[in-house]
């Protein structure tokens, strides 16, 4: 049996660091969700949030009421509807879609932390599923149906830092919602 050298004092403490990293994490996540008592962590206190008038920016929906969508008991997806006409690059697009999908999120954690909405959706994999249109009016017209329907619906704007010009509406996100639900307002677009 051939012997191994003895590991060296670098690669023990590289995998206490990993070892250590991935436990935090966890354990982080595990807090999030209140499995350690108390009531889950959702967001910071309004005192301690901190402004930034250069991030991007989501138009938000009126504070109207989530619908919890009695009857339908399928999968939820959350849908990011991309411009295509503003030639994004696929680094730019997929932070727009980061910010579109935070978006959505930290509106149910805002307005319906426990929805069974959301809890199927964070248990079932969080679907997100990336389409495409050619315009902003475009854009407009699915988070008005999106919203008409009780679904949440971000469109995001930029802050004009890199690629193109501030303001510009690069993504919609719609969701989490059930599949029948959403597909009513997106299921005619194009994958990404």
């Amino acid at each position: 049996m051939p012997e191994h050298p003895p590991p060296t004092t670098a690669s023990i403490a590289i995998a206490c660091a990993l070892i250590a990293g991935v436990t935090g994490y966890f354990l982080g996540q595990a807090k999030s969700l209140g499995l350690f008592g108390g009531s889950p962590i959702s967001e910071a206190p309004r005192s301690n949030r901190k402004t930034n008038e250069d991030s991007e920016e989501s138009t938000d929906q009126e504070d109207g009421e989530l619908s919890e969508f009695p009857g339908h008991n399928e999968e939820c997806k959350l849908v990011l509807v991309v411009r295509t006409d503003l030639g994004m690059t696929k680094g730019k697009i997929g932070a727009q879609c980061g910010h579109a999908t935070l978006a959505c999120y930290k509106h149910f954690l805002r307005h319906a932390p426990n929805s069974p909405i959301l809890r199927r959706w964070e248990r079932m994999g969080q679907a997100k599923v990336a389409l495409q249109v050619k315009s902003e009016e475009e854009l407009e017209m699915l988070q008005a149906q999106a919203l008409s329907l009780g679904l949440a619906a971000h469109i995001i704007h930029d802050a004009g830092r890199t690629q193109i010009a501030s303001g510009s509406a690069t993504v919609l996100g719609i969701g989490p919602g059930p599949k029948g639900v959403i597909d009513q307002v997106t299921g005619s677009l194009k994958l990404l």
